[in-house]
């Protein structure tokens, strides 16, 4: 758990049902969980007027409880980089009343976050609820390269290759943590990597 402290960390809450005239959700994984939960709690009709993208990771889980929800649209991504253009073109074409759903591990929620927030859709129509993983996307401060997926203290930089401590310190610009070299002083003090981020 990150200290109080730590203003930049994201806090989640749980998904519930919100007035509005158009609902999407995006979710990852186990975010699925969520959705389907909230849903228990949904008014009749609710997913009528609904699209559901979801990611559903390499052991397709979950696909049969979202389509069961009968979702106006359902569509399903292999990742968040092939979702992209259709999130943000669902999002530029967006009217007053979206009502926008994110569920899963933060680097879903985070990288979802920045895109709804550059398309000018307001905070206050976004829920977020973490389920899943605890791996982090991490910025390499040094590079400032993207590492996906990172759930070891520290972490080595895919693309510099620096032994990185992952910070929780959080950018919200970025969807990202930070990640800064552990051995600037002495190369050769190597850490032990513990997996701590599961």
């Amino acid at each position: 758990m990150a200290a109080k402290s730590i203003i930049s960390r994201p806090v989640y809450g749980t998904l519930s049902p919100q007035p509005g005239k158009h609902h999407l959700f995006v979710a990852d994984a186990e975010g699925a969980l969520a959705i389907t939960g909230m849903a228990k709690n949904a008014p009749a009709g609710f997913f009528d007027g609904a699209e559901i993208v979801f990611i559903p990771g390499p052991d397709g889980k979950h696909i049969g409880a979202l389509e069961a929800l009968k979702p106006a649209q359902f569509h399903l991504a292999p990742s968040f980089a092939s979702l992209l253009p259709r999130l943000k073109q669902t999002l530029t074409n967006a009217h007053m009343g979206l009502r926008l759903y994110l569920s899963g591990t933060e680097g879903l929620i985070g990288q979802a976050m920045q895109v709804a927030l550059e398309a000018g859709i307001d905070h206050t129509s976004m829920q977020t609820e973490h389920r899943g993983s605890l791996a982090r996307r991490m910025q390499c401060v040094h590079c400032k390269g993207i590492t996906e997926n990172v759930t070891t203290q520290p972490a080595t930089c895919s693309h510099c290759g620096l032994l990185l401590l992952v910070r929780d310190h959080y950018s919200r610009r970025l969807a990202a943590f930070q990640g800064v070299c552990i051995n600037a002083e002495d190369r050769s003090e190597i850490p032990p990597m513990e997996e701590i981020f599961r």
